[in-house]
Order: C-alpha cells, then structure tokens, then sequence
C-alpha cells in the first residue's frame, strides 16, 4: 500500500466525525469524484493495528456498486501498479452486507498474493497468434 497519498485522496480526506483521519495518515474514510464522474466513498484500513494484518480498502457509491473502471481507479491510488489485490466472493454464510453499494479491494500484509496464470483469462498481446 502507498504511504504517501496524492493530493486528489488528501483533498478529499473526512478531518471530522466518526471516520476522521489526520492528513499523512495510512488510514481514512475519503470522499471524491471518481474517474466517470460518481461520488466515492472510500475506507482505507491503513497499514497499523487496525489492519489486523491485512490492506482493505472499502469503495462505495450512494445509487449503485462501483464498476470496474472506478474499482481500477481506487487500486491505483492505494497500490503500485505491480501490487496485486483482489475482490473475494466468501462464503455465504461469511456474508456481510453494511452498505448495499459497496465492494472491497484486499491485500495481505505478510503473505504474498498468489495469482492464476494470466493466460486462463486470454494471451497477453505479444503471445497473440495471427
């Protein structure tokens, strides 16, 4: 996860209320426009204690989940582009359902992330066969 946020995140950081940060701080609630033009509504966990071992970051928007456009776009501002995250579909009886427009980004903080081939989702374009 970043540690220094860009000023577009810090601009939108909630200094007051139940989900208030401080600016520089790994974590916080965050409101801003996002790449297609819809209000976000951002959690981070941060790195610290409140991770409990894991990065997760919370998108939100007030009419509809977020799509993958904006789920790409939030990546990018709380990971490097060679960081790996991932969305889970957990079991049903692990379901929580807080806000009914939401979807979440997950990174362990001790572990690295395993990942598939990415030729199960199609070959890259220099492996493209004309």
């Amino acid at each position: 996860m970043r540690t220094i946020f860009s000023a577009k995140l810090e601009d939108g950081r909630f200094l007051s209320g139940d989900y208030r940060s401080q600016f520089g701080d790994p974590h916080g609630a965050f409101r801003i426009t996002g790449p297609i033009g819809t209000d976000l509504v951002i959690l981070s966990s941060g790195t610290g204690d409140m991770a409990k071992g894991w990065e997760h970051v919370s998108v939100s928007t007030k009419y509809r989940i977020p799509n993958w456009t904006e789920m790409s776009f939030v990546k990018d501002l709380f990971w490097r582009e060679d960081e790996c995250v991932v969305q889970y579909h957990p079991p049903k009886s692990d379901y929580v359902n807080y806000h009914p427009h939401c979807l979440h980004l997950w990174r362990p903080l001790n572990a690295e992330m395993p990942m598939p081939p990415s030729l199960f989702v199609g070959p890259k374009e220099e492996e493209k066969v004309e």
